[in-house]
């Protein structure tokens, strides 16, 4: 088995198949302020040690002085390993005056002297303008190369590189690994993504990887696109209440336990309510529920609660706002994981999808996310209610524009009726899989005890 190189990151480490292969070289390349040279410096502190230093190199791009001054600002940076465990050099002075190759003698040099266990050149790529061509620069390449293969030493290779430049440039044939840090426009904002672009030895997960920049390092959410993996699904009989006992009988019981439910209809109609009746029934039972909101800060869901004579203070309550101006997909799904592993919740309600859907400016994406997120939440039985909007006021004519029904195990659809002087609100089971349900839609009401259901309509009533 191939020995691994850790970043530090769980999430980073299996993006690369469990981490970068141990003593090789590794190409990171992107565009200026992608995090190249925090993503190094981060491996650089996780794995330098007395025994086996890292050590730095900076070339001609920027001053030593300046890596070291916002070095200074990452959590992980620590000064007292700096001189003994990390070791800083820079050889922009030796390449100004002997050229590449006096600067591969000082590096084989300090090779000897140090015996680093990780070796960075940050920037690689700025050596190509000392070559006096191009034969010469891979003249460099392959004595650098076979210095390093010498010995037991993993080397990172940093540099400005554009997509292009990955078949041309001939590092990229040397490299073991090869990572791209990039950033494009999505809506009005930017997005980091991570790939893989070469990983020599070794399987990698496939796509682009979200990332974030902190004083913390590099944050990285693995594209999340699971398979069908029928062998992890327990196929539980077992069922959970809405919370609205009526509900449950139109149900045949309840939701199954994991199950899936989207509750449909325009603003207002009672969707959020219908959807913090399932948390609070859970609480009540011993079952933490999440709360994963979008649509009302504390303050205001606090005091929508107090109608109903429910509190955010129920230990069995766990609150996930975040504000939909500032929102990414990528990082809200892992939050939200992370958040049902760490409180061992069984409920989870989400509302609502629209604002999700407008935070990923690629449909496949979020399709791709919800259909993951559901199943990770079907294969340990955690019951997840999720709300949309739908834009028609009356006679609802469609449903989804996301395709998110047809993910659901259960659809339900509120709408509001038109009656002889006051708006209605009829309730009707769309869908329930693997289940018998009432078909018949039935109008309710929302009062302090929440919402109550009464008498379905008659046949020849009109819905409209």
């Amino acid at each position: 088995m191939t020995e691994r190189l850790s970043s530090g990151s769980e999430r980073l480490d299996a993006v690369l198949g469990g981490g970068l292969p141990l003593n090789g070289i590794v190409l990171i390349g992107g565009n200026p302020g992608s995090g190249k040279t925090i993503l190094a410096q981060q491996y650089v502190f996780h794995n330098a040690s007395t025994d086996r230093p890292a050590m730095y190199l900076t070339t001609v791009s920027e001053p030593l002085e300046k890596v070291l001054r916002y070095g200074q600002s990452l959590d992980f940076f620590d000064p007292s390993a700096l001189g003994t465990r990390v070791i800083y050099e820079d050889l922009g002075r030796t390449l100004n005056d002997d050229g590449l190759t006096g600067t591969l003698a000082h590096i084989t040099e300090l090779l000897k002297r140090t015996r680093p266990g990780l070796l960075v050149i940050d920037s690689f790529s700025a050596l190509q303008t000392y070559a006096t061509g191009p034969q010469k620069f891979r003249e460099f390449l392959h004595g650098l190369a076979g210095r390093l293969s010498a010995v037991p030493i993993t080397s990172f290779w940093i540099g400005e590189y554009s997509n292009t430049e990955t078949s041309d440039s001939p590092e990229f044939a040397v490299a073991d690994a090869i990572l791209s840090l990039s950033t494009y426009r999505e809506a009005d904002r930017d997005r980091r993504v991570l790939s893989v672009v070469k990983l020599r030895g070794s399987g990698s997960l496939s796509g682009r990887h979200a990332y974030r920049l902190s004083s913390a390092g590099i944050h990285v959410y693995p594209r999340m696109a699971d398979p069908v993996e029928l062998d992890r699904y327990d196929g539980t009989h077992e069922r959970m209440s809405s919370g609205v006992p009526a509900l449950d009988d139109m149900l045949f019981d309840g939701y199954y336990r994991g199950a899936s439910t989207l509750l449909a209809g325009p603003s207002g109609v009672g969707k959020t309510l219908l959807a913090l009746h399932f948390i609070f029934a859970g609480a009540a039972r011993g079952e933490t529920g999440v709360i994963a909101t979008f649509q009302e800060n504390p303050t205001q869901l606090e005091r929508i609660l107090k109608g109903f004579s429910w509190s955010l203070d129920d230990p069995g309550i766990e609150l996930m706002y975040r504000s939909p101006v500032d929102l990414y997909l990528d990082e809200w799904v892992y939050d939200l994981l992370d958040t049902v592993h760490r409180t061992g919740a069984r409920r989870v309600a989400i509302d609502s999808l629209g604002d999700l859907r407008a935070s990923s400016g690629d449909e496949l994406r979020f399709r791709e996310y919800i259909y993951s997120l559901l199943q990770r939440c079907a294969r340990a039985n955690i019951g997840v209610v999720m709300t949309q909007d739908v834009h028609d006021l009356f006679g609802v004519s469609r449903l989804s524009e996301y395709g998110i029904s047809h993910l659901s195990d259960n659809v339900i659809l509120l709408q509001f009726l038109r009656g002889d002087s006051q708006l209605k609100r009829a309730l009707t089971i769309l869908k329930a899989r693997g289940s018998a349900h009432d078909p018949f839609t039935r109008q309710y009401e929302i009062t302090t005890d929440g919402v109550v259901l009464g008498d379905h309509f008659a046949d020849a009533q009109d819905l409209s």
